[in-house]
């Protein structure tokens, strides 16, 4: 190239010409503006022979073939090269059919690992993988901390650490349920499976309230906790089989979709169904059972017994009022 006075800029700005055009200026009328491309008159050929005998203009009128300055071959490549972070980049897309993204993933990782690649070259997974990963970190932090909440909520609720620990364990009872009816079903754990999950927690912890809290009111009006504990499983009953009945009947039409976004309604209904079954049994089987052993200590059994019903605390109160009442009038 130096010998015939050809610079690299002016082959290259030729090539350009020769393929895409190269611009040379901008037309501009009134606030639009249109750029001024000057391209190669006629189609370029793709014999490498052919276009070798295209002449580049130099200065000074002289012309150069290109084939006299550049080695043209035929090959195959990119159509677009894309960059990311000054990298080259190719992009492979996929849709995932029949099994869960994630395990899709992993065994793709696995694969590509024991590829041997020449250095420079890495591999990143991203599109719906990425946004589970990112997910999955929210989620992460987002049901240790409502898990925390409702723990805290219950203890508010009764004043003591005993019921709340009691009532909570319908949470592990509940993730249990729905965990075996993705098993069944076959479905994967998935970011609308994990909201499910989320949204059981909350109606089981709800069934056990209602529960606990009638136990807890029978034993102020003076009854036993064996006797409060058996009345209440036996008033609470329809209450607790239709908080459940009418969920899981909510949630059945999702269950078995398979129009658009059935993807993702399956898995959530899948899984609030399930987890509202052993929900249910454990708190009209287990939970009375369970508070009935560890529901109060020795010393609020104590209290209980030392306070009576609460009819005659009431009445007691009342006394005490009046005669506090009536004792300046006396005096006056």
């Amino acid at each position: 190239m130096a010998r015939l006075g050809v610079r690299t800029a002016d082959v290259a700005s030729f090539v350009q010409m020769l393929r895409g055009g190269r611009g040379v200026g901008m037309l501009v009328e009134g606030q639009k503006r249109f750029d001024i491309v000057m391209r190669y008159g006629k189609t370029p050929a793709t014999d490498p022979d052919v276009v070798g005998k295209l002449l580049i203009p130099l200065p000074g009128g002289r012309s150069v073939p290109l084939g006299d300055v550049a080695e043209i071959t035929l090959g195959e490549g990119p159509a677009q090269v894309s960059r990311e972070q000054a990298h080259r980049r190719v992009m492979v897309e996929a849709n995932v059919r029949g099994r869960d993204l994630a395990s899709f993933v992993q065994e793709a990782r696995a694969r590509v690992k024991a590829m041997k690649v020449p250095p420079g070259y890495y591999f990143a997974f991203g599109g719906e993988f990425e946004n589970l990963e990112r997910a999955s970190k929210r989620l992460a932090i987002v049901v240790p901390g409502t898990l925390a909440v409702i723990l805290v909520l219950l203890f508010l609720a009764f004043g003591s650490a005993r019921p709340a620990v009691l009532i909570f364990l319908n949470v592990p009872a509940a993730a249990s349920g729905g965990i075996i009816a993705l098993a069944l079903r076959g479905l994967p754990f998935s970011m609308s499976a994990a909201v499910g999950f989320i949204a059981l927690f909350g109606v089981a912890t709800l069934n056990g309230v209602v529960l606990v809290a009638a136990i807890r009111q029978l034993e102020q009006e003076g009854q036993s906790t064996p006797d409060a504990v058996q009345h209440a499983a036996t008033t609470r009953l329809r209450p607790v089989m239709t908080t459940a009945l009418v969920a899981s009947l909510g949630f059945l039409p999702m269950a078995i979709a398979t129009g658009t976004g059935a993807e993702v309604q399956i898995p959530l209904a899948t899984v609030v169904i399930g987890g509202l079954f052993t929900a249910t049994m454990a708190t009209l089987l287990a939970l009375p059972s369970l508070y009935r052993r560890w529901g109060r200590s020795k010393s609020e059994l104590a209290e209980l017994a030392a306070m009576g019903p609460s009819e005659d605390l009431l009445g007691k109160q009342c006394e005490r009022f009046a005669e506090e009442f009536q004792a300046p009038q006396k005096r006056g």
